[in-house]
């Protein structure tokens, strides 16, 4: 018998197969091992990936609604400021108005002309009055005013001033002002509203000019 007759019967025969088999078996096993651990690190990357996502998703929420946070406690907080701010500084009525302007013109030695008087158009919490007047006295005393009226407890802005002549050290200047009431203390007052049709701003003297040539 020759040596390829004797691998091939040794082959063939059930103890060759059964190696022959076993080999085939044990190289599909390595294969598939392969295949898994290939699979297992894709599917740990995306899912790597797709938790990173989630997680960079979630702190952009969080920057996004911190704001939010809280919202009810701050709204409160603004009413009570907002409600604060109204009772110490927005004057209870016109006339008050009249007497603060009366109280900064004595203290500060200067004189205040006729002015007119009017309520801004429109609607809502408060009502602007406009008041539009000329101004006398020496320099410093008109500083003085100038600066009563942005320090007032009564809240005062001013709009607008133009110095309009100086003679003999007596300095000359027109402002605009604004003040604000609330919408009922406003309809009592019984000033125009700018830009009525057939309206005139209200003129009228501040409380104290014992020679009522004040506005």
């Amino acid at each position: 018998m020759s040596r390829t007759t004797e691998i091939r019967e040794r082959l063939f025969s059930p103890v060759g197969l059964h190696a022959v088999g076993f080999g085939i078996l044990a190289v599909a096993t390595i294969l598939l091992g392969i295949r898994v651990a290939l699979d297992w690190r894709t599917t740990s990357s995306s899912n790597a990936d797709a938790i990173a996502s989630r997680q960079a998703e979630l702190r952009t929420l969080q920057i996004q609604t911190a704001p939010l946070r809280g919202l009810d406690k701050k709204v409160e907080l603004s009413r009570k400021q907002i409600d604060a701010f109204y009772e110490k500084r927005i004057p209870p009525s016109y006339s008050d108005i009249l007497a603060r302007l009366g109280e900064l013109q004595t203290k500060s030695n200067v004189r205040l002309a006729r002015g007119g008087y009017t309520q801004a158009p429109g609607s809502g919490d408060l009502t602007e009055i406009r008041m539009d007047f000329g101004l006398s006295g020496e320099y410093v005393g008109i500083m003085r005013f100038i600066n009563g009226l942005e320090r007032s407890q009564t809240f005062f802005i001013i709009r607008a001033m133009a110095l309009t002549g100086q003679q003999s050290g007596t300095v000359n200047l027109r402002l605009q002002v604004s003040t604000w009431l609330r919408p009922e203390d406003a309809a009592a007052s019984g000033l125009p509203i700018a830009g009525a049709p057939g309206s005139l701003p209200a003129e009228s003297a501040p409380a104290g000019d014992a020679n009522g040539e004040g506005f």
